[in-house]
């Protein structure tokens, strides 16, 4: 018989000795043992699958610093000698669920091209099978990028201007952006509380993100209007792009290549080594951008969540 516990410090030895022999993304013991420090990872966020008193089953979920609840499961793993792998992973994810009061999502991480990779393919789908079945079933396939240092930088071409602004113009441009928008979470988010509340959301979140609050510029034309808006930002590791957008009536002109090259430029200016950016596999325009930049695919993340 299988059961299924949050972690104590006793179990750590259990959590830092773990190994992922499959082609997927995971946490080993250095990178555990450094976010536990920061709080990002905690005993009563780390679960175990547990037989006959030994660990079969890791799943770890992350949280931001002074966080009251975790936001993402980082790793999921059932040792291949359990029968049923894709059963027991679930009742993990859902034993741990069951005490979660916020939505969270999970990121299986893959190289690209998993799907034709069989060894690939079977890591991803017993995964992604269980977190189905643990309720995690709202799926989006996004593209990870980075730029790297001694990569081409964007030149400014003069089409835009930009600037500071403060919280209430950059809110009315956010609701603005999200009109139309082809990014998967943003539409979800307006067809689920609507547009504005959508659109404060996703402020709140590059607010209480890592990057600095004075990095925001709004982008206006020659003529003075608002064309969209570039945010640099960065994670608890690194450097990113945060968010860029072009309001509805600007789109079709190429101002995404001018947000994203100020946000690369002003990385690179600071001495960034590695920015980091995301987009969905579905959002072409944005991919393209991207790749237009300098940018390169380091990873798919098949991402799944709850809300």
């Amino acid at each position: 018989m299988i059961s299924f516990r949050p972690t104590t410090e006793a179990d750590l030895a259990h959590l830092t000795s773990w190994t992922v022999e499959e082609p997927v993304g995971w946490i080993p013991a250095g990178r555990y043992l450094d976010d536990l420090a920061e709080g990002m990872y905690r005993p009563e966020w780390s679960w175990l699958a547990v037989r006959d008193g030994r660990p079969v089953g890791r799943a770890l979920w992350w949280g931001p610093r002074h966080s009251d609840h975790p936001v993402a499961l980082d790793c999921l793993d059932v040792h291949p000698s359990v029968p049923d792998r894709t059963a027991v992973a679930a009742a993990l994810v859902q034993a741990a669920l069951a005490g979660f009061t916020k939505p969270v999502q999970y990121a299986i991480k893959v190289a690209g091209g998993w799907r034709e990779r069989p060894d690939l393919a079977a890591a991803v789908e017993w995964r992604r099978a269980a977190a189905h079945a643990a309720g995690l079933a709202h799926e989006v396939e996004r593209l990870q990028f980075e730029w790297r240092q001694g990569a081409p930088v964007p030149e400014a071409s003069g089409a835009l201007r930009f600037a500071q602004a403060d919280d209430a113009q950059f809110l009315a441009v956010f609701e603005r952006i999200a009109a139309g928008s082809l990014d998967a979470r943003t539409r979800a988010s307006v067809a689920a509380i609507g547009l504005e509340a959508a659109a404060r959301e996703e402020m709140d979140f590059y607010l209480s993100a890592p990057g600095k609050r004075e990095w925001w510029r709004l982008a206006y034309t020659p003529e003075g209007e608002v064309a969209g808006m570039a945010i640099p930002s960065a994670t608890p590791y690194h450097v990113n792009v945060g968010y860029l957008g072009v309001v509805p009536e600007m789109r079709g002109r190429g101002f995404v290549d001018e947000l994203l090259g100020e946000i690369t430029r002003f990385h690179a200016a600071g001495g960034a080594e590695r920015i980091t950016a995301t987009t969905d596999l579905a959002n072409a325009p944005m991919a393209a951008a991207f790749h237009r930049a300098g940018y390169l695919v380091s990873e798919i993340r098949l991402t799944l969540s709850n809300g």
